[in-house]
């Protein structure tokens, strides 16, 4: 079986990921002790890609839990969840990273990061073929993103050749924990530019609007926003987790998602979302979902992909419906929105059908897309970062821990190419004038060739 190693690293990141070992305990039958009381054979065909099976039918998820800090650990162990996991998959520090980027990547977490290298490759070696690894973290504080990409970088060092997935929490100017998220999150963003092979972006602020705007909820709390990112896991890995459905491994998501190396961040999407009072209002049908997953207030992402244009997309739907049906439905948006995908891939969406509906619901559908209208979100904080690190504001509390100047200049300037990277594709044509072909031919890197 294809098996997916699943590490949790900060406070935010082990809070979402305590919510998705719940959302998929329901899905395939397994309760909180880890026996199965499921009622259909396909929750347990590929039950291995997150779970262990140990002693008595036990079901024992694969995950990896890690934090500079004891607090999280000790509110999962002591949660209804705590005796699912296993108790040497906790990993946790006593001194916590204080939203420091550099304490989180160079002094506290590597100190910590044999430990946890210890562990992922104990449930790397126990997998007959392992598939990748998935991160959930979050890139505004100092553990989920300075340890996080460091962790990102070690794995790739020792499995260069499998897939790296991570479901990054990206911070918002509404939603705002500390002062110096700018800066962690520019300097994760240079990492995962480089290390990981998909990333998902979810946006608190676009949690925020959808819990006020779509659920009509007052209040949210990090309760309802981490269910909303937990439906969301649990669709996108849908086809990893149910047999027979296409995009069923983490590679063939990444071959038909990306089609530069470095534009492979995605903004993710639910349907269907509805407040509490008025579901009895609406029939759910495939017309419906199809509306409400490319509509710009469905993305988890704060910037809107009308601004923008799909590179590509995929569509996965769940539940009982005609394939023939779905398939007609997304026809119908590529003819009516043609000018939202860009001409010069073409057949740039991909479906998956699944039988088997999320806990709940009759059906459902999560989204997945390559939009250029991304580059909005990294602007966005480049320019927050800008106006700090101009004054060289709280930098030294970043040198102090051994950390270069040059660093942040790197990372700025990096993802200031990516922002121009994405806005060069949203603006190309699918007809190359004569000139830019050559030109084009000699600005490509040797390693673009060799595809």
């Amino acid at each position: 079986m294809r098996e997916i190693v699943h590490i949790q690293i900060g406070q935010c990141g082990n809070q979402i990921g305590a919510k998705f070992w719940e959302v998929i305990g329901e899905e395939h039958g397994i309760d909180s002790a880890g026996s199965y009381h499921g009622d259909c054979a396909l929750q347990l065909e590929r039950i291995s890609v997150y779970y262990n099976e140990a002693h008595g039918k036990k079901y024992v998820p694969r995950a990896v839990l890690v934090d500079l800090e004891p607090g999280t650990m000790d509110s999962i162990r002591s949660s209804k969840l705590g005796a699912l996991f296993q108790p040497d998959s906790f990993i946790h520090g006593n001194s916590g990273a204080g939203n420091n980027w550099a304490k989180g990547h160079y002094t506290e977490g590597a100190e910590l990061m044999e430990a946890v290298l210890d562990v992922v490759r104990r449930e790397s070696e126990n997998c007959d073929c392992l598939q990748g690894f998935q991160i959930v973290h979050s890139l505004g504080g100092g553990t989920g993103s300075g340890m996080g990409t460091l962790l990102m970088n070690k794995i790739r060092e020792e499995y260069p050749d499998r897939i790296m997935n991570s479901f990054s929490v990206m911070p918002s100017p509404k939603v705002s924990d500390t002062v110096v998220e700018p800066y962690n999150a520019v300097l994760s963003i240079h990492q995962l530019i480089e290390n990981a092979d998909a990333c998902f972006c979810i946006d608190n602020e676009a949690l925020y609007d959808i819990c006020f705007r779509t659920l009509k909820l007052t209040t949210p709390t990090y309760g309802d926003l981490n269910h909303l990112v937990s439906l969301t896991m649990s669709g996108i890995t849908t086809s990893l987790r149910f047999p027979g459905q296409l995009n069923a491994d983490l590679r063939k998501l990444a071959v038909n998602m990306v089609p530069f190396p470095r534009l492979h961040f995605f903004m993710p999407g639910f349907a269907p979302l509805t407040a509490q009072g008025s579901q009895q209002y609406r029939a759910l049908s495939v017309a419906e979902l199809t509306q409400q997953m490319f509509d710009a207030r469905n993305t988890m992402a704060a910037c809107d992909p009308r601004r923008g244009r799909y590179l590509t997309v995929a569509c996965i739907f769940r539940g009982k419906m005609s394939t023939r049906e779905v398939d007609e439905q997304l026809l119908t948006v590529q003819t009516r929105n043609s000018s939202c995908f860009v001409e010069w891939i073409p057949n740039n969406v991909k479906v998956a059908v699944c039988d088997i509906p999320p806990r709940g619901l009759n059906m459902a559908a999560t989204f997945i897309g390559n939009n250029t209208a991304i580059q909005e979100l990294f602007n966005r904080v480049s320019e927050h970062f800008s106006a700090m690190f101009r004054r060289k504001a709280f930098v030294h509390w970043y040198t102090s821990e051994g950390m270069d100047v040059n660093e942040f200049v790197e990372a700025e300037s990096n993802i200031h190419d990516l922002v121009s990277e994405y806005q060069q594709f949203q603006d190309a044509k699918a007809v190359l004038e004569e000139n830019e072909e050559v030109t084009g031919e000699a600005e490509m890197e040797p390693e673009d060739k060799e595809h």
